[in-house]
């Protein structure tokens, strides 16, 4: 950590050497990304102690309570989700509480030569670090416990508690097991900086360091307290008062009979035009805080939205690709032929877990909204042209990184905290991710094949499966630590699965659920790994928590959901539920409906020669192509660096998101970026790189303590407020989901005359 020197305080942004105290070496901060530079200090303490009594404690308490809440709540109507900044910020006071009152003398673990203290001294940043990992592992979620919902609460079907147990910790635990394979390219290398790592690097820094206030002006704990009670207090607005301040469509109020207008000013059914929101909830609820988001990055993600909302999608629409004008022109449910909602219930064969062709034929294709339909045409893009621009930009470096021996390249491809790293701790052994990988992948096979294979999933299905995450887990996690963007891999996965046993709904989702997560959670050990790089965590400390706290997790999750789906009477059936019960699953209900479009049904009824959407399939090629140009004309004009920052997968996967993203997500989030990230970071430096992470960090602090208060002290007794226009979360449009075509007859709509 960076020290006083004298009477002057050394902030990131005033020295670039620094003398590492315990070693008595210089060593330069010759990081060569300058947001690293200004924000994490090149300073250590290898002697502070790290797994202490306190670390497990709270480490592992946090994990329990998040993971407890973060699912009970996940079924609830209206959800709520703890961060795990929440915990970081609760978990200090209690820290330094135990540090002043609990004993020092050194306890003996019986019949071992082990002995621990419950107070080794001053509660230490890095131990609040691993107990913010395990809050992490708590707040994250555990996407499989999805497939334990439908089975057991929508298809009504029983499964077996040892094979949902085994899913929820294996596919939490795969991607563990190839994330060593990707540490040196990932982790030691200085150019992947991940960067929302540094709003957490910021707020550690502001909780634990000693700063002398300048005149005039806020330390950094007093700027983060500043805004976190204001950001708290004024959440009560729209988060319980004036709901509808969240989403602002001005189109709206004006025209208030007309669809198109409502279609073009909607913030959240239609493009967006003329809307904003006064919550930070609008800006950073769907795609995470701008202000950890580069400035080149946001500049691509904005591009890329005008480009598809704002040109692509009104000339699809209006005229009539798909029988758009049947449909809303934004929305994620399915639809017949006549623009009705889907009946699914109608070509589902309820006792072989497949489609009724009969049924099928007699009733009507899968049609979606025009936009839905691109955006699955997008991933497709993505996730070529995610390949093509690593190969294209960053392979040589790879190669060479590659095919260099860890003794031969040294610190060559290291950076100042790479040396540090190296020189105060012990690594990981890589048997350790390969012993993993291999207990993992066997469970897995063993999950999927042993229990009457209830899951439908073969062991080629898990080993395909694990193949297809190993080789995105790169290109991938290389968008993510530069960009803090992170395509996912959840719709090819449903693709490719579909065409090879179609039919079979659980199937399609457990083998996207192995696909996609492992890869999600090589990335997330991976940026962990990366903030305790900052913050000078033990790597092997750090494998530990991550390990234990994803374990731990894991099984309250998978407790948590089991039980409330045994013991809640109709939980997810809003038919059977009493009146205002809270129970409706509407996260699961997407899920749901997913397992029907592409197991069920599956993608060759959907984009192969029997669906409606074959077309979209020439989005894989396109996407190949698009980072060529961008490429080509890098090298030959070398000194135009911009050219550089287009950034092809980012821009084109810009609206994979959306929905649920809105288009007033989008139009918030990019002027606060824009704003922060491009404005103040070039006019105004000095501030930014003190103020611009504490700022996010404080934010979303503020934003969570309020809505937990607001749920546990009015909304979970129902207490809704005085019922005004205001109190809906709602952006007043009600035509903007209305189709446009003559004859189509929706409750709610006008029906247009031919």
């Amino acid at each position: 950590m960076a020290e006083p020197q004298g009477d002057i305080q050394l902030m990131p942004w005033e020295a670039q050497t620094f003398k590492i105290e315990d070693k008595g070496d210089e060593e330069v901060n010759d990081c060569p990304i300058e947001e690293v530079r200004l924000t994490v200090p090149i300073t250590d303490d290898p002697t502070v102690p790290v797994m202490t009594f306190r670390t497990w404690v709270l480490g592992v308490s946090t994990c329990v309570i998040l993971s407890f809440v973060n699912q009970f709540f996940g079924y609830r109507s209206n959800q709520l989700s703890i961060s795990s900044v929440s915990a970081q910020i609760v978990t200090l006071p209690i820290g330094r509480f135990m540090a002043a009152t609990l004993p020092e003398k050194q306890i003996k673990v019986p019949l071992t030569k082990w002995s621990f203290s419950m107070n080794p001294g001053p509660f230490n940043l890095k131990e609040h670090v691993l107990i913010t990992m395990f809050a992490n592992a708590g707040a994250g979620g555990v996407y499989a416990v999805g497939i334990l919902t439908i089975v057991k609460a929508f298809y009504k079907r029983s499964l077996h508690p040892g094979a949902g147990y085994l899913l929820v910790q294996t596919t939490q635990l795969l991607g563990y097991g190839w994330a060593g394979l990707f540490r040196k390219y990932l982790v030691d290398s200085p150019y992947m900086w991940w960067p929302s790592n540094l709003v957490q690097v910021s707020l550690f820094r502001t909780l634990h360091e000693n700063e002398k206030r300048s005149k005039g002006g806020v330390t950094r704990l007093q700027f983060f307290l500043i805004v976190f009670i204001s950001s708290f207090a004024y959440y009560l607005v729209p988060g319980y008062l004036f709901q509808s301040i969240s989403y602002i469509s001005i189109v709206c109020y004006i025209w208030k009979d007309s669809i198109t207008a409502q279609q073009i000013g909607s913030g959240v059914r239609g493009l967006g035009l003329g809307s904003f929101g006064l919550d930070w909830g609008t800006v950073a609820g769907f795609l995470g805080s701008p202000l950890a988001t580069p400035g080149f990055a946001i500049i691509n993600i904005l591009v890329g939205f005008v480009l598809i909302v704002y040109v692509m999608l009104p000339i699809a629409y209006y005229t009539n690709a798909y029988d758009a004008k049947k449909f809303p022109i934004i929305s994620s449910h399915t639809f017949d032929s006549t623009g009705q909602s889907y009946n699914i219930t109608r070509i589902l064969n309820q006792k072989t877990f497949s489609i009724d062709m009969a049924e099928y034929e007699g009733y009507s294709k899968i049609y979606l909204s025009v936009f839905f339909s691109f955006t699955y045409g997008i991933s497709f893009a993505t996730l070529t042209a995610a390949v093509s621009h690593v190969v294209l930009f960053h392979g040589k470096t790879i190669w060479q990184m590659w095919s260099k021996t860890r003794a031969a390249s040294g610190d060559q491809f290291g950076d100042v905290h790479t040396r540090l790293m190296k020189k105060n701790y012990k690594v990981v052994p890589q048997w350790w991710f390969h012993l993993t990988l291999i207990i993992v992948v066997a469970l897995s096979i063993f999950a999927c094949e042993g229990f009457n294979n209830q899951l439908q999933l073969t062991w080629w299905g898990v080993l395909l499966c694990c193949a297809i995450a190993l080789f995105f887990t790169l290109p991938i996690g290389i968008i993510t630590a530069t960009t803090n963007q992170q395509p996912g891999l959840n719709v090819i996965t449903e693709m490719i699965i579909g065409y090879m046993t179609p039919g079979k709904p659980l199937a399609n989702v457990v083998f996207k659920t192995y696909g996609y997560i492992s890869m999600t959670q090589a990335l997330t050990f991976l940026s962990d790994f990366k903030l305790g790089h900052y913050m000078k965590v033990p790597p092997r400390s750090m494998f530990l928590v991550q390990l234990v706290g994803t374990l731990i997790a894991s099984t309250v999750y998978f407790g948590t959901a089991w039980w409330l789906l045994t013991t809640v009477d109709y939980i997810c059936d809003t038919a059977l539920l009493p009146e205002g019960s809270p129970w409706t699953c509407p996260g699961d209900d997407v899920f749901y409906n997913a397992s029907i479009i592409w197991g069920v049904v599956g993608p060759l009824r959907m984009f192969g020669k029997l669906g409606v959407y074959p077309e979209l399939n020439w989005f894989f090629l396109a996407g190949l192509l698009a980072p060529v140009p961008v490429w080509f004309l890098s090298r030959k004009f070398p000194n135009q660096k911009w050219i550089k920052l287009i950034h092809m997968p980012i821009l084109i996967g810009a609206t994979g998101n959306m929905p649920p993203t809105r288009a007033v997500n989008y139009v918030m989030w990019g002027a606060v970026g824009v704003f922060f990230n491009i404005y103040i970071y070039r006019r105004y430096k000095q501030w930014w790189a003190k103020h611009t992470y504490i700022l996010s960090a404080a934010l979303d602090a503020g934003v969570a303590f309020m809505a937990i208060l607001l749920f546990f002290a009015v909304q979970s007794k129902d207490i809704i407020g005085v019922g005004w226009w205001g109190l809906d979360q709602d952006d007043h449009c009600p035509l903007a989901s209305c189709p446009t075509a003559p004859g189509v007859k929706i409750e709610g709509c006008p029906t247009i005359q031919g």
